[in-house]
């Protein structure tokens, strides 16, 4: 068997029947300097492109016309992770991998204690790792929840530093659980919040199944994202999907706070202004290089064009015509992706082990798509702010993850900030839980 980090210290534990492991590398990958922005077509690159520190900038102006490549079916094989394969950071960073033999690990949170959250949506449960040193060798390894549907997306409330409950987002139903600051178990039965979030996801013929939550800054406000049933439909079982809902904590004074977002897959509010934040999945089968994902504020009562409309007065060819009354009020999001990268889960860095340039950036997963002949996707980004705002760029941050004949080993979902300042990410290739630390030049 090959070890699980070629050239670095592998040291593992067994507990509770998953392996955890802490294996490291400093980076040695040079990071292309700031300024090194790859605009136009080069930006519209693949993974032969992606490397630590290299940013891109794509813009509206810059879409090409629809079908102006095929269509592609090319999803991605899964491979076991080849020998030698690293991940690469940028200079001073370093990769460890803590643990492996998970069961389908998808979104992760950081309890105000410092304990890892993370759902396994497939197993239907919720595990929760404790890493007491901040070594990336977890002591404690827990199911906390279990007989769950599909969970994914969680949040502590009230924010703060002592919550008394976990929320969890299955994929027909909010709830939460009691929770003390030191729970590795949930302490009482679940109870019910929000019954009825529109669509079964993949219990009842498909769609986008994954639910995520985020709470405003004072915990007056739940929002819950819930994608489409479709790549692209306007029937009545799409009613409050593409959507983003809002609650108050114990599932009334229900509201429609955005809608036509197609998969908002992640949520995250800014630490800046706390505004809300959202990673999304735009639509697929309009060729190679449309329709851009998007990372983005969030405007309450904003349109954002799904399924007539993208990226502004953009008309979908498949819905000729159609709501001419909504194509001036679809609003552009704050920063383009390329298309068929799949972001899912989305941060704020609010730690201070990183160097001071990273406060309060956002890092995202981006988990790789079928819809796109040459891969796309497959890593970790950072995208910068500057006093709160975007700066419509995002740069590589952590890559490796597509071995030289287009397969993948891994792909990111989950990230989050841990409680000493390192960034943990998850994998459902791998089944793994990933720390990027800092070490210095």
């Amino acid at each position: 068997m090959p070890p699980l980090w070629a050239g670095g210290l592998l040291t593992c534990a067994f507990v509770a029947g998953v392996i955890g492991c802490s294996t490291g590398v400093r980076s040695a990958t040079p990071a292309a300097p700031a300024s090194k922005t790859l605009t136009g077509q080069a930006a519209l690159g693949d993974w032969t492109t992606d490397a630590p520190g290299v940013r891109r900038l794509v813009t509206p102006a810059e879409m090409p016309a629809t079908y102006d490549t095929k269509s592609t079916d090319n999803g991605p094989k899964v491979v076991p992770r080849p020998d030698g394969a690293v991940l690469k950071a940028p200079p001073g960073f370093e990769v460890q991998q803590v643990m492996t033999g998970l069961n389908n690990p998808r979104s992760i949170i950081t309890a105000p204690n410092g304990d890892l959250f993370i759902s396994e949506s497939q197993a239907n449960q919720i595990r929760v790792i404790r890493d007491a040193n901040n070594d990336g060798k977890p002591e404690t390894v827990q199911v906390y929840a279990k007989d769950l549907t599909l969970p994914f997306g969680m949040a502590f409330y009230p924010p703060g530093p002592d919550p008394e409950f976990l929320y969890v987002g299955n994929t027909n139903c909010v709830i939460r659980f009691p929770y003390r600051s030191g729970d590795l178990q949930a302490r009482g039965a679940s109870e019910m919040i929000v019954p009825d979030i529109p669509g079964f996801g993949r219990l009842r013929g498909g769609g986008h199944w994954t639910r995520d939550l985020q709470f405003s800054a004072d915990g007056k406000k739940l929002w819950v994202s819930v994608g489409s049933l479709t790549n692209v439909g306007e029937s009545a079982q799409e009613a409050r999907r593409a959507s983003i809902l809002q609650y108050d904590p114990l599932g009334g004074s229900y509201k429609l706070y955005a809608s036509g977002i197609r998969n908002p897959v992640g949520l995250a509010l800014n630490p800046v202004n706390q505004q809300l934040w959202t990673s999304v999945n735009e639509r697929d089968e309009l060729g190679d290089h449309l329709v851009p994902d998007y990372i983005t504020s969030v405007k309450e009562g904003g349109f954002y064009g799904w399924p007539w409309y993208y990226i502004g007065p953009n008309q979908d060819p498949r819905f000729p015509g159609k709501r001419p009354d909504l194509r001036d009020k679809v609003i552009v999001p704050d920063v383009l992706l390329q298309s068929h990268s799949a972001s899912l889960e989305m941060t704020f860095y609010t730690g201070n082990q990183f160097p001071k340039g990273y406060r309060n950036d956002a890092f995202a997963a981006e988990h790789g798509s079928w819809n796109k002949a040459r891969r796309t996707g497959y890593k970790i980004i950072r995208v910068p702010f500057r006093n709160g705002k975007a700066t419509g760029e995002y740069e590589d941050f952590v890559t490796g993850f597509v071995t030289p004949d287009g397969n993948v080993w891994g792909r990111p979902v989950g990230v989050t900030v841990a409680k000493d300042g390192a960034l943990i990410f998850t994998d459902d290739a791998a089944n793994s839980v990933w720390r990027v630390s800092y070490r210095g030049k």
